[in-house]
């Protein structure tokens, strides 16, 4: 590695952020304490237990999600409806951007401090409660939140130990958001649809408007799912088993794909790492300055953050933002969907009712669901998405994104693909990787095993 301090490394010096501001305060006289406080077993799927009630008395209650600016005020403002509608519950939430805070949810879950209601990652049931101790399990509290309106496919892809531990707010893939202002300006008038052009782009702007100006920039987790994405184009099979995490791809395949990486640096298609953390450190890309005025006029992204890197861009840029084409690779559609996230109640609980009925006003009720609109992703639920849609809280730019994501992407995501050992912002397998080859200039070869020793590490099975 060279001398020049990595993302990897700055993360290692300044300390993992700790996990304050997470403590759980539930209370009231809810009769919910006796089912939260229940341990997991491998009997079937509990039915609704009836001896549940909502407390008459004062309620606290908590509530965690992460996000950008306006996923924050959609939560706040459907916050506000429920308690004007409960007057007896208050809610105390906790919320911040993502840079860190999968490292703090953890703390809490294993500490069992975590709020009352976490919005979940879905692959979080297997890191946290493989075993089924961290969250209650949604078939119990039927009588308050209610499960028919997930399709039994969204249902399944959250039960997790024989039980339903979150119920999906939305599903999602990645697709490319484009600034065409710059596009413009360099000279292209289209958006990209293949290889091709990414990389006439990337002569374009260097040529045209400088060195400092990028088609793309992408973080070392976006990268490696992108590489992912230009091998299960090439090669037509999943990254791995979506069951066993046995690896699908051979060690030579794989550093082709972290080379394919390496060539759009090296044609100024994306930002190098080591230029990027010079000038922003850990700020996220949508924040950063060359995000903001388009000097990266690109992204590789979940459909539902749109809102959040248009909303972010200066007023010269707004207008240009637009959601581009899946790029087909190869012979077959890469990529993969997901759920984007889950909302799920945390066995240590003492309110299990009152949590369940947020969720359901958040996710199912007319006046939550029209809130929330499209601020996690086009919503799951059948009753939130007619409500949303009805409101017109479904925001254009999401429901395109997504209706390209959901007809092009056909692969599926193992569990252990976003360990946080590997995905983790600065620290993990992946920052390692992708920080190596942009630091030090090297080849996948050089660094393929770095990433396989890793994902081994978190339990892949490696052929």
């Amino acid at each position: 590695m060279s001398m020049a301090i990595s993302r990897r490394d700055f993360m290692k010096v300044t300390g993992a952020v700790g996990a304050a501001g997470l403590l759980a305060a539930c209370g009231g006289n809810s009769a919910a304490s006796s089912s939260a406080a229940s341990t997991a077993s491998s009997a079937p799927a509990a039915s609704a237990d009836e001896s549940l009630a909502l407390s008459d008395g004062p309620v606290s209650m908590t509530i965690s999600w992460w996000g950008g600016d306006s996923r924050h005020e959609a939560y706040q403002n459907a916050i506000k409806e429920f308690q004007a509608e409960h007057t007896n519950i208050t809610i105390e939430p906790t919320f911040a951007a993502w840079s860190g805070w999968e490292e703090k949810m953890a703390a809490a879950f294993i500490a069992g401090n975590a709020q009352d209601v976490c919005q979940v990652n879905w692959n979080w049931l297997y890191n946290y409660s493989a075993d089924g101790s961290k969250f209650v399990d949604l078939n119990t509290v039927s009588k308050f939140l209610d499960l028919t309106q997930w399709d039994d496919a969204a249902l399944d892809a959250c039960y997790v130990a024989n039980a339903q531990q979150c119920v999906p707010v939305s599903m999602t893939g990645r697709i490319f958001f484009w600034n065409m202002t710059t596009f413009n300006k360099a000279g292209i008038t289209e958006v990209p649809k293949s290889l091709d052009d990414l990389m006439a782009a990337g002569k374009a702007f260097k040529e045209k408007l400088g060195d400092d100006y990028y088609p793309m920039h992408l973080g070392a987790y976006d990268r490696m799912i992108l590489m992912v994405f230009y091998l299960e184009s090439k090669y037509g099979k999943d990254w791995a088993d979506p069951v066993t995490s046995t690896l699908n791809y051979t060690e030579d395949e794989i550093a082709e794909g972290i080379d394919f990486i390496k060539s759009l640096v090296d044609g100024h298609v994306m930002m190098n790492l080591k230029t990027y953390y010079s000038a922003n450190s850990d700020t996220a890309t949508h924040q950063s300055n060359e995000w903001i005025t388009g000097k990266i006029a690109g992204i590789f992204e979940w459909d539902s953050a749109a809102s959040k890197y248009s909303s972010a861009l200066d007023d010269a840029n707004k207008d240009g933002f637009t959601v581009g084409e899946e790029i087909k690779f190869g012979d077959n559609n890469g990529g993969f969907s997901k759920v984007s996230m889950g909302l799920a109640i945390t066995k240590t609980s003492q309110c299990v009712a009152e949590a369940a009925t947020l969720i359901d006003f958040l996710l199912n009720n007319g006046k939550g669901a029209a809130i929330m609109g499209s601020e996690c992703g086009i919503p799951a639920s059948k009753a939130g998405l007619a409500a949303a849609q009805e409101a017109g809280a479904v925001k254009d730019l999401v429901a395109e994104a997504n209706a390209k994501v959901m007809a092009f992407t056909t692969n599926k995501l193992d569990p252990l693909f976003e360990n946080n050992d590997l995905k983790a912002s600065g620290t993990g397998i992946y920052q390692e990787v992708f920080d190596t080859v942009d630091y030090d200039g090297v080849s996948g070869a050089d660094v393929v095993d770095t990433l396989l020793d890793g994902m081994e590490s978190v339990g892949y099975t490696i052929g």
